[in-house]
């Protein structure tokens, strides 16, 4: 891939790193292949990590292609610039698709990268994961490298108004890569206990000044007003209920 419009837009990426002033502290960057296929597992936790994460990648450079949900695709601007990357849209609803052209991709040697949460956590900690990563990097045969992001949700993230104030520091890790073979279900949760592991540890190694406590954006079991799991996970419902009421209101109307 000639990836031309993916090698403008990281220009412009990396001038509104600048201008940001980020302090970024990556960590693991040698993790990823400089050739070869693999599958990037990442947290999910703001709107603009796919943004952060792929920049994580940038030593090895190499371009991620992030599999992202359908309704970006259909953006009369952002549609055009997603596929213009060759990333991949996700049909909810239909996923096989999608699936099977994250699997061909690397098998052409691709990194793919992977929300496996599927949505933001509101809560800031790892939510149950989905087996398709562990999936598709077991039927590409290439390794699963997971990857935390932290202070990501500072600039952009549900409930919370946009803040993209300047100076922040963006903790990014890509962990030592995990051999995907074996059960789905056993492999995922060890995958989370992995990303787990790796999230409480740039938390408590995140600046202190930077997430005092009782910071929204700082889980509650770390001292923070975050929703705890089990109140994120009631407010994952309750906009569940909303879309779909919306969605039936609308078809109603044609």
């Amino acid at each position: 891939m000639l990836d031309l419009p993916y090698r403008a837009i990281v220009g412009v990426g990396h001038a509104w790193f600048k201008a940001m002033d980020f302090r970024f502290r990556i960590e693991g960057a040698h993790h990823v292949p400089r050739t070869g296929g693999a599958v990037l597992c990442i947290n999910h936790v703001s709107y603009v990590d796919f943004i952060l994460a792929g920049y994580g990648a940038r030593a090895s450079k190499r371009f991620t292609r992030f599999m992202a949900k359908r309704e970006v695709f259909d953006h009369p601007v952002a549609g055009p610039l997603m596929r213009s990357m060759h990333h991949i849209s996700v049909d909810r609803a239909e996923g096989q698709q999608s699936y099977d052209d994250a699997v061909r991709y690397l098998r052409d040697g691709e990194i793919v990268g992977v929300f496996p949460e599927a949505t933001i956590s509101r809560s800031f900690l790892i939510k149950e994961l989905k087996t398709g990563a562990v999936r598709m990097a077991a039927e590409a045969d290439v390794p699963l490298i997971p990857v935390i992001l932290w202070g990501t949700q500072r600039l952009m993230t549900k409930d919370h108004p946009r803040d993209f104030g300047r100076h922040k520091t963006i903790s990014i890790t890509m962990g030592e890569p995990m051999d995907p073979h074996g059960k789905a279900v056993q492999k995922t949760a060890e995958l989370r206990e992995r990303m787990s592991t790796m999230l409480d540890e740039a938390i408590r190694s995140y600046p202190e000044h930077e997430q005092p406590p009782g910071s929204w954006w700082l889980p509650a079991s770390y001292g923070g007003s975050a929703p705890t799991p089990e109140e994120a996970k009631q407010l994952d419902q309750e906009e569940q209920r909303r879309r779909a009421e919306k969605r039936r209101q609308q078809r109603a109307k044609r």
